[in-house]
C-alpha cells in the first residue's frame, strides 16, 4: 500500500509539474510572438528581474505589512463576529429562521459596493479596508459555522444541557471541538475573500499596502512589476492558507 501510495503521489506531482509546464512555455511564447501590445505579456526573464527588485525593496515590505496589518484585523473581527452569529444561527432554530435566509442572500453579494459606505464610516484610512475585508470574511465563516453547529451529534449537545452549561461553556467545550473541520474550512474561505476585499480597497482608494502597488504599476505600465506583486500575493496567500490547513492537521 505505501508503494502505491508513493506511485499515485509521483503520478500527481508529474501531472502538476506538466501543467505549470505547460503554462510557462504557452506564457513565453505569447511573449514572443509580437501578437499582443508591447509588454502586455512581458517574458518571464522580465518577470523574474522586476520579482528579484521587489523582494529587494525596502519599501515593498512595509507595503506588505500594511496589507498584511489589514487582512489580519479584517479576519479577526469579521471571523469573531461570523463565528458569533453562526454558532447563534446553527444552535436555535427561531434565529435561523428568521435571519439566516439574509446571510444566504447577501453572502454572495459583490462587497465592492458597500466600500463608498465604508470610505464614509471610517474615513480613507486602513479602517474603510479593514471593514472591507471584516464584511468579506464574515459570511463564508457565519455559513460554515452554523453549518458545523447542525452537524454536531445531538448527544454531545444533550450532556451540555443535562449538566445545565451555560451558553459560553457549550460554545467553548462542545460546540467549538465538535465543529473544528467546518470552521477551519470557513477560515480558510474566509482568509481568501478577507484578502479580496482587502485588497479590492486597496486599489480604489489608497497610498499604502500591496493593492495600491499593483494598481500604481498599472498606472505606470509597469507590466513586469505588477505580474511580479501578483505572483508574491498567489504563493503568500496560499502559504497562508496551507498554515490554516496544517495547523488544523495538527491538532488533531
Amino acid at each position: 500500500m505505501a508503494a502505491a501510495e508513493r506511485v499515485s503521489a509521483g503520478r500527481v506531482f508529474t501531472l502538476r509539474a506538466a501543467v505549470v509546464a505547460f503554462v510557462l512555455a504557452t506564457w513565453e511564447a505569447v511573449s514572443l510572438s509580437g501578437l499582443l501590445f508591447r509588454d502586455v505579456v512581458p517574458s518571464l526573464g522580465a518577470i523574474a528581474r522586476a520579482l528579484v527588485r521587489t523582494l529587494g525593496s525596502a519599501e515593498f515590505y512595509g507595503h506588505l505589512a500594511v496589507t498584511a496589518g489589514e487582512v489580519g484585523a479584517a479576519l479577526v473581527i469579521g471571523g469573531a463576529a461570523g463565528l458569533v452569529a453562526g454558532i447563534a444561527l446553527g444552535s436555535s432554530r427561531f434565529l435561523s429562521r428568521a435571519y439566516e435566509p439574509y446571510v444566504y442572500y447577501l453572502g454572495p453579494t459583490p462587497k465592492i459596493i458597500f466600500f463608498p459606505v465604508m470610505i464614509m464610516w471610517f474615513g480613507v484610512a486602513s479602517g474603510s479596508k479593514i471593514a472591507m475585508g471584516a464584511i468579506s470574511c464574515f459570511f463564508p465563516i457565519a455559513i460554515s459555522a452554523a453549518a458545523g453547529v447542525r452537524a454536531i451529534d445531538d448527544v454531545l449537545i444533550r450532556v451540555g444541557r443535562s449538566f445545565r452549561a451555560s451558553p459560553w461553556q457549550m460554545a467553548t467545550r462542545i460546540y467549538l471541538p465538535a465543529m473544528r473541520a467546518a470552521l477551519v474550512n470557513g477560515l480558510r474561505l474566509g482568509l481568501g475573500v478577507a484578502i479580496i476585499g482587502t485588497l479590492l480597497a486597496e486599489t480604489k482608494l489608497s497610498n499604502r499596502g500591496v493593492g495600491y502597488l499593483i494598481i500604481q504599476s498599472y498606472a505606470t505600465f509597469d507590466m513586469p512589476r505588477m505580474y511580479a506583486l501578483i505572483i508574491v500575493l498567489f504563493v503568500l496567500s496560499i502559504g497562508a492558507n496551507a498554515l490554516l490547513g496544517r495547523l488544523a492537521e495538527s491538532r488533531r
